[in-house]
């Protein structure tokens, strides 16, 4: 029986790992970070107030930003995280790219993934453009040796091949963004994850940023896209995942997460207003009317 050359080996099992599909798995995440409150001292003396504050331990507490987050993403899903602001979109991408770490659940990602949320990450400063390529496509897990046949291209796609040798802190912020974005959309992954759509830096270059992010899009096999931009949400997105105080409130088809989010969100306002009601209530409730009463 002929035994199967290690070439022949390695090309079935690449055959086998692009036949198998991607996928976001989700159960009962939850994310906890600590934070730290100084006690506060009740009266006293200055100098008290003082040694008080240099010496005191400061207490412990624990935020929790995500709970009980489960669902399923698969393969074609193109899924908006629809919700507020501060109800933990962005904080469920870091999740989803490794980021952070859930301190609760499990989640289970297959697939190379592709994150725009911090264009500059990876980025030293004191660094040379050429020097900064490789820092960040490294840090996003390309191998060196790919990084090599890439550095042309993203200095062209940048507009900056004529400063490859300058350090990063002489660029402009706007340059820095542009060769930010270059890197992270040299190479096309499985799973694009997005804070917000691109539309940051002059015309031209927006117009081609833009043109690339769409090809990327297309070319990924789940994307998952946090954006207050309602028509992008129905004309990229198949599925949106409503997010209400670190919680799932809503999975289901986009034009249903869209309605579900409208009807949280007119729910919120009133009883905000309601709770403003009452306590002006509870505080007496009196005005005073400058003027004559005839």
């Amino acid at each position: 029986m002929a035994v199967p050359s290690l070439r022949a080996f390695r090309a079935s099992l690449d055959l086998r790992e692009e036949a198998m599909t991607a996928f976001i798995r989700a159960r009962g995440v939850g994310l906890e970070v600590p934070y730290y409150v100084q006690p506060e001292r009740q009266g006293g003396s200055w100098l008290g107030t003082l040694l008080s504050a240099a010496t005191a331990r400061p207490r412990r507490h624990f935020a929790t930003l995500l709970d009980e987050i489960t669902f399923d993403i698969e393969e074609g899903d193109r899924v908006a995280l629809i919700g507020s602001n501060g109800a933990g979109k962005t904080t469920l991408l870091r999740v989803l790219t490794g980021a952070f770490r859930p301190t609760r659940g499990s989640l289970d990602v297959y697939g190379s993934r592709q994150a725009l949320l911090n264009l500059s990450l990876g980025f030293n400063a004191e660094g040379t453009l050429h020097e900064n390529i490789y820092l960040r496509a490294t840090a996003m897990g390309i191998p060196a040796a790919k990084v090599r046949g890439l550095v042309d291209s993203i200095l062209d796609f940048s507009e900056l091949g004529h400063l490859a040798n300058r350090r990063l802190l002489t660029l402009s912020s706007g340059q820095r963004m542009r060769l930010g974005f270059a890197i992270s959309t040299s190479v096309q992954h499985d799973i694009m994850l997005l804070d917000e759509w691109f539309g940051a830096g002059d015309i031209s270059f927006v117009r081609k940023a833009r043109e690339r992010l769409v090809s990327r899009v297309e070319g990924s096999k789940i994307v998952v896209v946090a954006s207050h931009n309602t028509d992008l949400a129905k004309k990229l997105c198949n599925r949106g995942l409503v997010i209400r105080q670190g919680h799932v409130a809503f999975l289901g088809p986009i034009k249903d997460a869209l309605s579900e989010y409208k009807r949280i969100s007119e729910a919120d306002r009133a009883a905000r207003r309601a709770a403003a009601m009452a306590a002006d209530g509870e505080g007496g409730g009196q005005s005073s009317v400058v003027g004559r009463s005839d």
